[in-house]
Order: C-alpha cells, then sequence, then structure tokens
C-alpha cells in the first residue's frame, strides 16, 4: 500500500503547531508545474484489519460515530481546493487513491474522489490515475464504473494464493478472488493492472510461493510489486511472533524467495525497475516514479505525506480530527520539516540507488564514489555510464549498500 510519501531521514522542523499557520516558503513554489506533480489521496477505512498492518487505518468499530465516510469526502473537498490556491493549481500528473481499503468507498465513490481533484486542480494530458483495491470490495461493474470516471490503473492486493498464508495474515480475501478482479479489470478494459504479493510469512513454503506465482502470470497483469513481510511494532502479527507463537520472518529465507519471484517475473517478460517492483515496457506506475525521482507531490487525507520544492509535512493521523480542523479553515498539517541539501542529497542516494536505472555518480562527493568503488569490487554494484546500478545481489543487500556510499 502507498503511503503518499517516503519515510524521511532528516529532523529539520519548520512548524509542527496547528496548521492554520502552515505556509510553504515562496523558495518551495519556483518550479512547481515544471516538475512532475501528483496527488496521494488517503482512504482510511477498511472493513477488518489485517494482522500485519500499521498503516493508518480504522474500520468503523474503531470510529463509532466520531468519523465516516462523508465526513472524510467533505475534507478532503476543502483540502483539495486549499492545496490548489497554496500551490497553484498545476496540472496534475499522477493520482494514486491508496489506504485503507479505497474500493469500500464503491465505483461512484472514488468517481467522485477523482471529481474533487480535477475539480481543483485538473489532470495534464495523459495522466496516470490509480486506485488500490481489496479484491473482496470490487466487480466487473466496479471496473466499469471506474474506467468510466476516468482511472488508468488498478493495483489489487493479493498478497498469496495460499489460504493458509491469507489467514496468518488475516486477509479476508479467497485465494482465487485476486486473479479473477485482475482478469474483470482487463476486460473492462484497464491496461494497466498490478497484483501485490507478500512473501516470508510465516508458515509460507515455496511450493506456496510458486502457487501465488503462478496465480499471478495467469491473471497476466503488466505490473507486479513484491515485498517482504516486516514485523512491525504494534500490530497483532508483531505481538504473536513476541510471544513465540509464530516465527519471526528468516532473512535468509526472504533472499531465496525473492531471487525465485525475480527469476520467474523476468522469465515472463516483467523486468524489474525498482527492488521490489517489477512491470511490462512502458508499464512502471509513474505516481510512485514521481517519488523515487524526487517530485512534488500533495497528500490528502488523514496522517498523508506531502513533499513539495524540498518540503514535506505530514496530516493529523485521526479522520475526526481531520475533517475538523478543514470544517475550521485550516489545513490539517500535524508537522513539517525543510529539508536541507544533505537531507536532499542522503535521500536521492537512497532512492535512485534501488532504481533499475540507477544512482548518478555525480550526485556522490570524492569519499562516495570512493566507497562506491569498493562496492562495485564487491560485485554488488556494476557502473552502466554515468551511473551506478544494483546487481542481483547487489539488491538483496539494497540498505546496506546505500550506508555504505554514505558512510
Amino acid at each position: 500500500m502507498d503511503t503518499g510519501g517516503v519515510s524521511g531521514l532528516s529532523t529539520s522542523t519548520v512548524g509542527r503547531g496547528e496548521a492554520a499557520a502552515f505556509a510553504l516558503p515562496e523558495s518551495a513554489l519556483i518550479g512547481v508545474g515544471r516538475r512532475p506533480f501528483g496527488i496521494y489521496v488517503h482512504v482510511p477505512f477498511c472493513a477488518t484489519r489485517c494482522g500485519y498492518c500499521d498503516f493508518n487505518t480504522y474500520t468503523a468499530g474503531e470510529l463509532g460515530t466520531s468519523a465516516s465516510p462523508q465526513s472524510w469526502m467533505e475534507g478532503l473537498r476543502r483540502e483539495l481546493d486549499l492545496a490548489a490556491q497554496m500551490t497553484g493549481a498545476p496540472a496534475v500528473d499522477t493520482v494514486f487513491v491508496g489506504g485503507g481499503t479505497p474500493s469500500l468507498l464503491g465505483g461512484d465513490g472514488l468517481a467522485d474522489v477523482l471529481g474533487a481533484v480535477r475539480s481543483s486542480f485538473g489532470l495534464a494530458d495523459g495522466a496516470e490515475v490509480t486506485t488500490e483495491s481489496n479484491p473482496e470490495s470490487t466487480s466487473p461493474e466496479f471496473f466499469e464504473r471506474l474506467l468510466a470516471g476516468g482511472f488508468t490503473r488498478i493495483s489489487l492486493g493479493m498478497q498469496s494464493a495460499a489460504q493458509h498464508v491469507l489467514k496468518v495474515l488475516d486477509r479476508t480475501h479467497t485465494p482465487g478472488r485476486a486473479v479473477a478482479a485482475a482478469l474483470e479489470a482487463r476486460a473492462a478494459g484497464f491496461g494497466h493492472v498490478n497484483l501485490d504479493l507478500i512473501y516470508g510469512t510465516p508458515g509460507e513454503r515455496d511450493e506456496d510461493l510458486d502457487l501465488s506465482l503462478d496465480a499471478v502470470l495467469s491473471a497476466g497483469v503488466d505490473h507486479v510489486s513484491a515485498y517482504a513481510l516486516i514485523v512491525e511494532d504494534g500490530t497483532a502479527l508483531a505481538r504473536k511472533v513476541r510471544r513465540g507463537e509464530l516465527p519471526a520472518p528468516d532473512d535468509d529465507v526472504l533472499a531465496s524467495r525473492y531471487e525465485r519471484i525475480d527469476a520467474r517475473l523476468a522469465e515472463a517478460g516483467l523486468t524489474w525497475y525498482e527492488v521490489s517492483n517489477w512491470a511490462r515496457e512502458d508499464a512502471a506506475c509513474q505516481h510512485n516514479l514521481g517519488y523515487w525521482d524526487g517530485g512534488d507531490w500533495w497528500g490528502a487525507g488523514p496522517g498523508a505525506h506531502s513533499h513539495v520544492g524540498g518540503v514535506r509535512w505530514w496530516n493529523v493521523k485521526h479522520p475526526a480530527r481531520y475533517a475538523d480542523q478543514l470544517a475550521a479553515g485550516s489545513l490539517p498539517v500535524g508537522g513539517s520539516e525543510q529539508l536541507t541539501d544533505e537531507d536532499v542529497h542522503v535521500e536521492r542516494v537512497m532512492l535512485t540507488a534501488r532504481l533499475r536505472t540507477g544512482l548518478p555518480v555525480a550526485e556522490l562527493d570524492d569519499a562516495e564514489r570512493r566507497a562506491a568503488e569498493r562496492v562495485v569490487a564487491d560485485g554488488l554494484l556494476v557502473r552502466a555510464g554515468e551511473h551506478l546500478v544494483l546487481t542481483d545481489r547487489g539488491r538483496l543487500l539494497a540498505d546496506a549498500v546505500v550506508r555504505t556510499v554514505l558512510r
């Protein structure tokens, strides 16, 4: 699931008070509209809470009467209007609706979300418009409505095709539903469909992963995201691991599973373009590339993160507080930070190193170049023109490669 941004490494702040005081400096607004500009919309609602998930999501029982999809939508419209006023309303190149479970809004609800973006900003010609969806809350009619409403791309949470793996993850969909949904999306006319996989779940076997990969390939999708399971503090899964009810994911097993995924997808014509993402030609997710390439985006919705011109900020998390602050005429900003030149450099190295296009050598100072040459000698990076690209083994150790270069 998309979080509306990348996690930052800097701690220099420009304000942590109520959002009424938040304003972008003129320096951040220079060039807005000349750089790619995206909108991320966070839908914080879920029917149930998955045991591994630590995203900013809420079930109906957790929210009670404090917030609703209606109050969230009213707040979203207000935030987008304020965002357009602050940024000058550049035409939006990409829209990504994530969560949570956006498909709980239904086709008409999601069309209204995109309509709100259009009303406040407008879309650039050929804009990529994605929504995440839970396979269980989709249908052929749902996809037809999305296509008619202007969406161009569907991302479906599959996780696994093995029932016992889904049970450990507390996923509610049946194993075959994700593939059926992908086929329905394609039949409706979507040319770009992604399936998400999670690998390394306790109890998952090689044959379970093979079953999942067989299912993904049978769906004929043009994009696959595959993520190693991370046991996040505070989740139900973390509590089970801490109590000894489930084993923690094994790093060696995770590496083996990643190699298995990469080999199968490459054989089927899906090429890695970011360490955890594979796509057919011209099917890479442009919205996420905007994150990784340091573009501008506005994250709308509770807990969403934004970045414009070297300033990053994040919204308050609870949907009720989010809606209340917007009803009072304030942006619901919970905190912000001004990125220093060093912050920007560190993040550019960290993110571009994960891309198939690689890390620009010109980005590195002399000490970093010497460190990078040592990594090349170790077989984890390879020189490709003016870029340094992770080797197959380097992708397994991408974080360590970045730490070595930046040390």
